[in-house]
């Protein structure tokens, strides 16, 4: 199981850490935020994009491929109410790649941890914990 706190630092900044690293996000100025870092949303679509690069990374690393570098924008376009949000991933892969290997390498991009745990099935559940040191 793996496990993230976040927490207020500020209005609507939040600090998020898993103990190690600490990120933060935050809200724009025009919806009562400070402007100061990526909003929630954002954060997913980053570590949506981010996996994306570091998964095709070491697999054409693992696979000894001449892939020098890679860039993935990634749109969200919100579902109504009972349809899907649609997710885009442009990937621009830079080196000197054969057909077949650009090719299995759009397939992995599809891949990636993140990309498997939004496309798999959810299930959320709130429970509300008393705060430290309370009795």
């Amino acid at each position: 199981m793996r496990e993230i706190k976040a927490r207020t630092d500020g209005a609507m900044r939040v600090e998020a850490t898993d103990g190690t690293v600490t990120t933060f996000m935050d809200e724009p100025a025009s919806l009562g935020g400070g402007g100061t870092a990526p909003t929630p949303v954002q954060t997913l679509m980053a570590s949506l994009a981010g996996c994306t690069v570091i998964t095709l990374k070491m697999y054409s690393a693992r696979k000894e491929w001449p892939l020098e570098d890679v860039d993935v924008r990634v749109t969200l376009e919100d579902g109504e109410k009972g349809a899907p949000n649609r997710w885009t991933q442009h990937v621009t892969l830079k080196g000197d790649l054969d057909e077949d290997q650009r090719e299995r390498l759009m397939q992995i991009a599809g891949r990636c941890p993140v990309h498997r745990i939004l496309e798999g099935e959810n299930v959320f559940e709130e429970v509300e914990t008393e705060p430290a040191g309370a009795e």
